[in-house]
């Protein structure tokens, strides 16, 4: 699962190399010598100050405190030399060196605070990824998979956008959803979900079946823990997936959730037109409610799942990433590369800064077996049983 994992780095404690640590000290002496030269008429040792500002900037607060010492030690040195150390002007320098190296210091505490709060933040959020969130498998049954998330909140590797996937006997299983809000405080409602669609794959028949009971689910929860003030206003869109092992199709089902792009070995870009029912949590348990479409999906065709921080993302000037047309560049790609380019296309767009999580799932059919067969049975049963067309 791609992250933007740049961040990590935060809370690792600072470690100057040596070479660096050169650098001030180097100055410190170039400066007391250049001050002991350059006579009575001009002074320099005021510029010994640059020597732990510069610190702070590779070091802690510790190293920083000992550069500073030098500076004064300096600035000492070439008083005594001048005879002037017990001067008002020579005492005044060291003690602004001192006050001035002090609120560094103070400055340098503070980062490497946040720094470890940072991190702390970041244990957190990986801990609740690595629960939630599964790692798909690379591969499931004839399928190829890859999964994406980025998300919004720069201190959270997990929001509330979600994915998961489950094998059957003869098919495979995805969800893909998004829960109103984003973030961190979006994590009830993801993992309530996730956990029911592990469990109920499994014991459906239908589609539609299959979102009644995350329905019922969903409700259940938000009975307990849905709070006063925002009855009726927490709810799950997710789009229901199911891909039989010897059919070339694909079927779906849609709680509100926008539909995916189906992406040809020829270079097409196909966007369904669904019937999207109700989404999860407002209360509608009935599975009639939920309809189901079908599309093929031979050898070679991509299904891209995503959620809406994707084409509501923005760029400087509020113009929408053109998704569809982005993506046709790449539907030569397998599964990884293509959300890969994906990826950096979409974060180039909008200058690194997401507006909200986003969740990217890429199916890829790999083969079918005895295609002969049931492909017959399909060009005979196809236009009885589809359920929407396709544009582009």
């Amino acid at each position: 699962m791609g992250s933007r994992q740049g961040r990590a780095g935060l809370g690792q404690p600072w470690q100057p190399s040596h070479l660096l640590l050169l650098i001030p000290v180097v100055l410190i002496v170039v400066i007391t010598a250049a001050d002991l030269a350059s006579g009575p008429n001009i002074v320099l040792g005021p510029l010994l100050v640059v020597a732990p500002a510069l610190t702070a900037w590779f070091a802690g607060p510790w190293t920083t405190g000992g550069i500073g010492v030098l500076a004064m030690a300096g600035e000492a040195v070439s008083g005594w030399h001048t005879g002037a150390l017990s001067s008002r002007n020579v005492v005044v320098e060291m003690i602004a060196i001192a006050v001035i190296t002090s609120l560094i210091v103070f400055l340098c505490a503070v980062r490497d605070r946040h720094a470890r709060q940072m991190a702390r933040v970041r244990s957190v959020a990986e801990a609740a990824q690595r629960v939630l969130m599964w790692p798909l498998p690379s591969r499931l049954g004839p399928l190829r998979l890859a999964c994406v998330y980025l998300a919004a909140e720069e201190e959270a590797d997990v929001g509330g956008d979600l994915y998961a996937a489950a094998r059957t006997d003869n098919a495979a299983r995805v969800m893909i959803g998004d829960v109103r809000g984003k973030g961190l405080p979006a994590l009830g409602e993801a993992a309530l979900l996730l956990g029911a669609f592990r469990e109920a794959a499994h014991q459906h028949a239908s589609l539609p079946d299959l979102a009644a009971s995350l329905e019922r689910s969903m409700t259940r929860y938000l009975a307990d823990f849905e709070p006063e003030g925002e009855a009726g206003e927490r709810f799950v869109t997710a789009l229901l997936v199911e891909i039989a092992d010897t059919e070339p199709l694909v079927r779906m089902t849609s709680c509100g959730h926008p539909a995916p792009l189906l992406l040809g070995p020829d270079n097409t870009v196909h966007v369904p037109r669904l019937h999207p029912g109700p989404p999860l949590g407002v209360g509608v348990t009935d599975p009639d409610n939920h309809v189901v479409d079908v599309l093929p999906f031979g050898p070679g065709d991509t299904l891209v799942l995503y959620t809406d921080g994707v084409i509501e993302a923005r760029d400087q000037n509020g113009v929408f990433y053109p998704f569809a047309e982005r993506a046709a560049q790449w539907t030569d790609q397998p599964p990884e590369a293509l959300l890969h380019h994906i990826e950096r296309d979409l974060l180039a767009h909008t200058g690194g800064r997401l507006g909200d999580d986003v969740a990217l799932l890429a199916i890829r059919r790999a083969r079918i077996p005895h295609p002969d067969h049931h492909l017959q049975r399909v060009q005979r049963d196809t236009p009885a049983s589809a359920g929407s067309s396709c544009g582009t």
